[in-house]
């Protein structure tokens, strides 16, 4: 039992600081009925009559909290009826502010300038320039037609425009959704990326609603880093044969590579030289615009300079689109003599997509696929992907967010929508991709709304240059993704990792070999287990600090410190080492305190290694103290009735016991229960 105390309130702490009422207002809850409710707390008149005071003050606080906190300060749960509750979390969501937070259009769209709105397009338009290719590209990964990587590239903006949070995230098809998708859809083919997409908008979606993004917290850094590099890899091992001009099927990485080695001698020369020349001037015009020509403090040309400082950073932006037309138009002039020395993208489909339920039913090779058996065909990547496309995004938007909190469930609820809407129109999983997200921060983009003219771009490629996507080298788009995925490889984040936490090199290795030599999702899946291993290692093993110390008067105890929360996984553990620390020579009639500061939660089966820690200690007449227990705690630990029960919440308090129970004024004994002196410390439960 702890020392009862009366806690007196008195008027000095109401001031002008917010936390101190805040504080008042979380310690003592009020009522409906605007009382104040604690068994433990003695108010004195002072804090009486200053009460309407506090009250008043804290609401009109709340409003300035909610800002700074994100959240309304308001009564718990149990003050309220059913109806009330219900009532006030309806008006909550009914309000401006919700409706501005989740869809985020009617929070700039009235303040959205012709200067916005002409960044916006510049923006738009030159993400538009880089997606065109790069879609037709990611088609290929994917394993699906060229339009399909268009038609994904329409809706998703639009929607996004309208939920979306973060401005410089471009939605539409990306390279590790479109090896995900190849290695997922099996004999599926398009049916099953567009069920994909729609059931993948539906996971997101449904993440969003409940407030799942503390999951995506569980993939950390390295696991991502190594995640994203083997991604990398295995998409840019899928477009070498492509580059090399070979023809032959394969997903696996070792597959491929095999297959290239089996089939070297096919290796067509005007493809490979295509593709090599392709690469080398796309990584030129990438580093083109790290070229400043404007010498600091000349003003001589100074106009000649900027534009040509422009022109530099317009030429490695579009460079894609630059590297796609003119390799087009060569190879468009040697079928105008004849010949056909490149292996090209042929046919695509011209035209805006129709607008249709997604497939929840196909037939393949004459068998017929129900809903259930299309789903069971694409298995975990129903969870994998839109887990990973979120942890896309999520990462442009903290890329890019200078500083500004990321609300992941609007997010979520974001790419949700996305994705459902894109299913509609025979699209394939959408997200944000890092690389556009550069070009469109670098473009100068103010809002969503850029997103609107890049879908605006791509659905007039659709309307009147697919014939000329007919032409389009596979070298060269091979080469486009080369370039593009080659960055994403990360090595230069294994010397900090290193400096910092070698251990963290096994979880990310072991993500790293094992997306690529099985497949993404379990490489990525074994990533996470070694880390929630390490978690639960962890728990099950906290730090404990041990020393002996005295009181103010000189009187020995010994004081044990866990360095965190002892739950299940840990209780013997701490029994077992407090147990040993007291019975160690000379210190076995040692009263013993455990300090638990740290300790912010605990279980019913650390109650109950408690309850049989603190009868362990009874049995031999060595004394038991806790201190800093936080009011939870104490409540579990009095849950399984112990034999004896004694805290602390001060050191005075401490001391006092301490002393008592050396000088033998005070003992735990049943027998002793009715002294005086032990009631103010101790309690038979």
């Amino acid at each position: 039992m702890r020392c009862q105390k009366k806690v007196v309130l008195t008027s000095y702490i109401i001031g002008d600081n917010p936390e101190n009422i805040v504080n008042i207002f979380q310690q003592f809850q009020m009522t409906k009925n605007d009382k104040w409710e604690n068994s433990d707390v003695i108010m004195d008149n002072d804090i009486a009559t200053s009460e309407k005071r506090i009250s008043d003050t804290t609401l009109d606080l709340t409003e300035n909290l909610r800002h700074r906190s994100g959240s309304l300060i308001y009564p718990p749960r149990e003050t309220f009826s059913m109806k009330e509750w219900m009532k006030y979390h309806a008006r909550k969501t009914c309000s401006t502010k919700t409706l501005k937070k989740r869809v985020p259009i009617f929070g700039y769209l009235p303040n959205y300038t012709w200067e916005t709105a002409l960044s916006d397009f510049l923006a738009g338009l030159t993400v538009g320039l880089t997606i065109i290719p790069q879609a037709i590209a990611y088609s290929s990964v994917a394993g699906l037609p060229a339009q399909i990587g268009l038609y994904s590239s329409i809706v998703g903006p639009f929607v996004y425009a309208i939920f979306g949070s973060s401005k410089d995230s471009p939605i539409g098809p990306t390279a590790i959704e479109g090896l995900l998708v190849r290695e997922n859809k099996h004999e599926l083919g398009v049916a099953g990326a567009i069920l994909l997409c729609f059931l993948s908008g539906c996971v997101e979606l449904a993440m969003g609603i409940l407030h799942l993004g503390f999951l995506i917290d569980f993939i950390s850094g390295p696991v991502a880093v190594a995640f994203t590099s083997a991604a990398a890899i295995i998409v840019a091992t899928t477009q070498v044969k492509d580059l090399l001009g070979l023809d032959h099927p394969g997903d696996n990485f070792l597959l491929v590579w095999k297959q290239i080695y089996e089939h070297i001698t096919e290796i067509s020369g005007p493809d490979c030289a295509m593709g090599f020349l392709a690469i080398i001037c796309l990584v030129i015009l990438k580093k083109l615009k790290d070229i400043k020509y404007l010498q600091q403090g000349s003003e001589e040309n100074s106009t000649f300079h900027r534009i040509l400082n422009g022109a530099c950073w317009f030429l490695a932006t579009s460079r894609n689109l630059l590297v796609v037309v003119i390799s087009a138009s060569v190879a468009y002039a040697f079928e105008s003599q004849g010949t056909s020395p490149f292996r090209l993208t042929g046919f695509v489909k011209p035209g805006l997509p129709s607008v249709s339920l997604p497939p929840f039913s196909t037939e393949v090779n004459g068998k017929s696929y129900t809903f259930f058996d299309m789903a069971s065909t694409l298995g975990s990547a129903i969870i994998i992907v839109p887990i990973l496309s979120i942890l896309q995004n999520y990462a442009i938007a903290k890329v890019y967010s200078e500083g500004r909190s990321i609300d992941s469930t609007q997010e979520m609820l974001a790419l949700g929508f996305c994705n459902i809407a894109s299913s509609f129109v025979s699209s394939m999983p959408v997200s944000g991709a890092l690389s556009r997200g550069a070009v469109n921060h670098a473009s100068g983009v103010r809002t969503t709304f850029g997103g609107v003219y890049t879908a605006i771009v791509v659905i007039l490629s659709l309307k009147f240059l697919t014939p000329w996507f007919y032409y389009i080298p596979k070298a060269a788009l091979a080469s486009v993704i080369i370039v593009a995925v080659a960055f994403m490889i990360e090595l230069h984040v294994l010397g900090p990792i290193w400096k910092t936490k070698k251990i963290d090199l096994i979880p990310a290795s072991a993500t790293f070999f094992g997306c690529l030599f099985t497949r993404l999702e379990i490489g990525i899946g074994i990533g996470i287990a070694i880390n929630l291993a390490f978690l639960l290692y962890a728990t099950a093993r906290p730090s404990i600090n041990i020393e002996k110390s005295k009181t103010n008067v000189g009187h020995d105890y010994l004081l044990i410190t866990p360095d965190r929360s002892v739950l299940f996984p840990s209780v013997e553990f701490v029994r077992n080492v407090i147990t040993k620390a007291s019975i160690k020579k000379g210190l076995s009639a040692v009263p013993v305190v455990i300090d638990a500061k740290h300790i912010q939660a605990a279980d019913y089966t650390a109650a109950k290694g408690m309850k049989l820690l603190i009868s362990d200690f009874a049995n031999r007449n060595q004394p038991i103290v806790f201190m800093n227990l936080k009011k939870s705690v104490i409540t579990t630990f009095k849950g399984v009735n112990p034999e004896s029960f004694v805290y602390c919440q001060t050191f005075d308090e401490l001391n006092e016991c301490i002393d008592a129970f050396t000088t033998k004024t005070i003992s735990l004994d049943v027998d002793l229960m009715n002294d005086q002196s032990l009631t103010k410390y101790s309690t038979k439960l």
